[in-house]
């Protein structure tokens, strides 16, 4: 077994291509029985061409996984296949989301989204590849897989932050969530979105304070102005107003509006419809106007129709009422039991002037 073994130790093919030889390096050897003509062999023809198809393999998989992204970024530019816009636009003018501006939202949240992922596969198809190749040239892979993963584990404990808000922000350009132009309540400030990256979205709120917030601390989001918004108007009267006929006042004002081209025509998408008796207050009672308008819109409607309410409810002497307070003193004299007078009945006595002895004299 000693000189089997030696044998196997000093086989020429095994020292020339190793224990595993590839087939040219075996038939050059067999052809040349030369060991340089074997090795040069193989590293001319046979590995070149594993490298080829190394490359070749990864260009594919690039082009396949890069037409995916490219038809799933083309189904989130294309709208009509929500069913929810869908039935808005049925019940609609036909304007919602099929405007200019919201095309090009779409576009470009599109083209965002695209150009992460296809930047991700391409930066991890051709990252393996490269180490297939390395391997392919007799290059120890080991340490730069350690090395890798010692680098990868401590960038990832300093960027965590950063890659939290990728993943946020990625997330909330896939799902829409808001774009540029939408009003949205993000915790920290509420105002209008200017813009919209993977790091962070920058906002300006109603007194023109920019704000820069990264994506990874935006816990929630409140938007006001997608696809559609709500105004909603509380009016109070005073208890002792027919409440019928003051609904019916508030309904004519906002049948008004919605009758009214200026109004009617852009800004609101249903008729508006009065819900009722909203609250009994100290003061007044609350009724409840409801007015479904186009996105961002409902601030502006808020306001007309309360002018409009104002001045319906003076024309009809239903007063809007305000805090009152009705005041009782208890009589503290000799006569507990007896009954304190009325409010109106009190009278306040001044009391006796005293006599000035200087003008005396």
């Amino acid at each position: 077994m000693t000189s089997v073994l030696g044998q196997e130790a000093t086989d020429p093919l095994t020292d020339a291509c190793g224990l595993e030889p590839t087939f040219t390096c075996k038939r050059v050897f067999e052809w040349t029985e030369s060991e340089f003509w074997a090795v040069a062999a193989e590293w001319i023809l046979d590995r070149p061409i594993r490298i080829a198809l190394i490359l070749l393999t990864a260009w594919a998989v690039t082009r396949l996984l890069q037409r995916t992204v490219i038809r799933f970024t083309r189904a989130i530019a294309n709208p009509s296949n929500n069913n929810a816009l869908s039935q808005l636009r049925e019940r609609g003018p036909g304007r919602l989301l099929i405007e200019e501006t919201a095309r090009k939202r779409a576009d470009a949240r599109a083209e965002t989204i695209g150009l992460v992922l296809r930047s991700i596969i391409g930066a991890a198809v051709w990252g393996v590849a490269a180490l297939l190749v390395l391997g392919q040239l007799n290059i120890d892979l080991a340490p730069l897989i350690a090395g890798a993963g010692i680098g990868g584990l401590a960038l990832g404990f300093g960027a965590q932050s950063v890659v939290k808000d990728f993943l946020s922000g990625l997330f909330m350009l896939i799902e829409d969530q808001y774009g540029v132009g939408d009003v949205i309540d993000i915790g920290p400030a509420t105002g209008t979105v200017e813009v919209v990256s993977l790091r962070s979205t920058t906002l300006r709120d109603v007194h023109g304070t920019v704000w820069h917030i990264p994506n990874g601390e935006i816990g929630r989001v409140g938007n006001y102005s997608q696809l559609w918004s709500r105004a909603v108007i509380d009016v109070e009267v005073a208890y002792d107003v027919d409440l019928r006929y003051a609904q019916g006042i508030i309904q004519r004002v906002a049948d008004g509006l919605w009758e009214d081209p200026e109004w009617g025509g852009d800004e609101l998408m249903e008729r508006p419809e009065v819900w009722g008796i909203q609250n009994l207050g100290a003061s007044g009672i609350a009724i409840r106007l409801a007015v479904k308008t186009e996105p961002s819109m409902q601030w502006s409607v808020e306001r007309e129709i309360r002018l409009r309410v104002k001045e319906a409810l003076d024309e009809a002497g239903i007063e809007i009422p305000f805090p009152q307070q009705t005041v009782w003193f208890r009589h503290q004299g000799d006569h507990p039991l007896e009954p304190a007078p009325a409010p109106a009945t009190i009278e306040t006595h001044e009391p006796a002037p005293v006599a000035d002895d200087r003008a005396s004299d």
